[in-house]
């Protein structure tokens, strides 16, 4: 055995590399292959991983072909170079995109192929300082959001909200039971083999309602009373539900993945987010001056099918008008900067790369309709005004005609009279 071998099998030793055997059907044939079991590879790059095979049979006829499971994430190619009764090879893996896939070791002989998996592929980005600036960034985004929220908190107009409490009793039924349940639906249906976004729509489903929807409500001719009171009541139970969805439903996404539930940074993170609140509360009590200084506008959601939903469910519940466009927006609206926050600094790559592009895409998507409607609104509004400045230029004209026809009218009966007369003479 050359020294080469010897290092490898000594590498062997540590646990970084495992050993896996090839049986054809008629058992003709069997070789051992000795490689890593999890490779990780950053994207756009190659990276070399030795391997050796073992009890070859040499007056076999064996063919051997590397291959990855899926060529949209890694590629593969290997050189080989025998020593003695062993091969030694070079595998090149090229990461193409962020993911996860499978390398297989397929052998031939006499026509009878054998596939095994044997190594787990793990491709993700590069660490750069842009990624690292962006996470602080959302951490600090969040962290003034729930500052600023504490800040803004008005406990009286939710009093007086909660007198009637059917209106925030369907926002947090629409919020915290349709909402979890249709992004793990939308994810289940679209992504079945790709976990990493299912987790990444579950978690902006199950965050809570946006400020954003405050404006949106407003802009709309909506309930704002009601809205801020369901924002609220979202904001604080989502520190409840959340975990809550997390730890039960989200599990079978976790186990479908083969990812591992981070249950302490989770919990840490989740609990992390009443200290903003609370100063912000603190805030608001102790230095109202400074307080009314803070003003941020942040969080997006899940969209429009929310809207829908949150607006059929306000309807069957036979709500006013304006509180049905309170509900509807304050369902469809999730606050993806916490959903964010939580994916980043919970996961490992590539699943933390992977499963904010859909809080991110959804974030995108929500003031599309919204925005629509309020173009809408804008247009009827201009028209009702148009036609309201007709009215108002064509009445002064009918009276006038209506003056002119009673004129008229009385000079003709008058002429009539003449004529009457004159023909009675």
């Amino acid at each position: 055995m050359s020294r080469r071998t010897n290092s490898m099998h000594a590498k062997k030793m540590t646990g970084a590399t495992y050993l896996i055997g090839f049986l054809l059907l008629r058992g003709a044939a069997a070789l051992t292959v000795d490689i890593e079991h999890d490779i990780t590879v950053h994207m756009n790059h190659i990276t070399s991983v030795p391997f050796n095979i073992s009890n070859y049979n040499l007056s076999s006829k064996l063919s051997l072909n590397v291959t990855t499971q899926d060529s949209n994430i890694a590629t593969s190619s290997f050189q080989l170079q025998r020593e003695n009764d062993y091969f030694d090879g070079i595998l090149n893996i090229t990461g193409v995109f962020l993911g996860r896939t499978k390398l297989l070791f397929t052998l031939e002989e006499n026509g009878i192929k054998d596939s095994q998996e044997v190594s787990h592929i793990i491709v993700v980005r590069e660490e750069r300082t842009i990624d690292t600036i962006f996470t602080a960034s959302v951490a600090i985004l969040v962290s003034i959001l729930y500052i600023n929220f504490g800040c803004a908190m008005d406990w009286n107009m939710c009093r007086d909200s909660l007198k009637k409490p059917i209106g925030p009793a369907i926002g947090f039924f629409c919020q915290f039971l349709i909402m979890p349940l249709l992004s793990f639906l939308i994810g289940s249906l679209l992504f079945p083999d790709r976990p990493e976004l299912q987790i990444g729509m579950f978690f902006t489903g199950i965050s809570p309602s946006g400020g954003a929807s405050n404006i949106w409500t407003v802009l709309l001719d909506g309930n704002l009373n009601l809205s801020v009171t369901m924002t609220t009541i979202c904001t604080i139970a989502a520190f409840g539900m959340m975990p809550f969805w997390i730890f039960t439903l989200g599990k079978r996404i976790f186990a479908q993945g083969n990812l591992t539930v981070p249950y302490r940074q989770i919990g840490t993170f989740v609990i992390g987010l009443i200290i903003p609140l609370v100063i912000g509360f603190v805030i608001q009590r102790k230095l109202p001056k400074v307080s009314k200084m803070l003003i941020v506008i942040a969080g997006m959601g899940l969209p429009w099918l929310g809207f829908t939903l949150g607006f059929i469910v306000a309807k069957i519940c036979k709500q006013p008008q304006a509180n049905i466009r309170a509900i509807a927006i304050e369902t469809g609206i999730q606050n993806t900067g916490v959903a964010i926050f939580l994916l980043r600094f919970t996961l490992k790559p590539p699943a933390d790369d992977l499963t904010t592009v859909l809080p991110v895409s959804t974030a995108i998507m929500t003031p599309i309709p919204l925005t629509v409607l309020y173009i809408i609104k804008l247009i009827y509004r201009y028209m009702q005004q148009n036609r309201n400045k007709m009215v108002l230029e064509i009445v002064p004209s009918l009276e006038k005609l209506q003056q002119t026809t009673d004129i008229s009218t009385i000079t003709q009966l008058n002429e009539s009279k003449v004529i009457e007369r004159l023909t009675d003479n």
